[in-house]
C-alpha cells in the first residue's frame, strides 16, 4: 500500500494550525483546482472527531464523491481523517502538529492509501497516484500555511 509523508514548516503556534487544517472552508479554497467542495455532513466552520464530509472534486476529469470522517482527535497534537466511502480502497490522513521551539509548527501529513480494483489499482496506484496525491498535499500545506501566518500577523 503506498504511503508517503510531507512536513511542513508555519511561523504559527500548533493550535492555530491545527484548528486551521480542520476548517472545511480553508480546504475547500486551498483544493480550489479541483473544484472540490463539501456537498455532505459538516460542510462549512471546523471539523471535531467523529465528524462525517463527503467531498467533491473533479480529477483526472473525473467527478468524485469521498466520504470520510475524523477518527482520532487531540488538540493541538493531531488529528485523523478516513475515508467511510469513496473511490479508494482505502484513506488515510494523519495531520500531526509539534512545536518548532521557536512559537512556530512543524506540521506532518502521513497519509496511506489504496486504490480500488485489485492489480489495475496498483496500475494505477503506480503510474499516477503516488505522485499525484503527494501534490495535493502539498498544494493544500501551502494554503494551510499561508492562511496561519497571514492570520498571525493581523493580530
Amino acid at each position: 500500500m503506498p504511503s508517503f509523508e510531507i512536513v511542513t514548516h508555519v511561523t504559527a503556534p500548533p493550535e492555530r494550525v491545527f484548528d486551521i487544517s480542520l476548517d472545511v472552508d480553508v480546504h475547500t479554497a486551498s483544493m480550489a483546482g479541483s473544484s472540490e467542495k463539501a456537498v455532505g455532513g459538516v460542510t462549512t466552520g471546523s471539523l471535531k472527531l467523529g465528524d462525517i464530509v463527503t467531498w467533491q472534486a473533479r480529477h483526472f476529469g473525473i467527478r468524485w464523491r469521498m466520504t470520510s470522517t475524523i477518527s482520532a482527535y487531540d488538540r493541538p497534537g493531531y488529528f485523523v481523517d478516513e475515508q467511510v466511502s469513496g473511490p479508494f480502497e482505502r484513506w488515510y490522513h494523519a495531520h500531526c502538529f509539534r512545536p518548532d521551539g521557536h512559537g512556530g509548527t512543524v506540521m506532518s501529513d502521513v497519509v496511506e492509501f489504496a486504490a480500488p480494483l485489485g492489480p489495475l489499482g496498483r496500475v494505477a496506484e503506480m503510474l499516477a497516484l503516488r505522485h499525484y496525491m503527494p501534490k495535493l498535499i502539498l498544494i493544500r500545506n501551502r494554503h494551510i500555511k499561508q492562511a496561519a501566518e497571514a492570520d498571525l500577523a493581523t493580530d
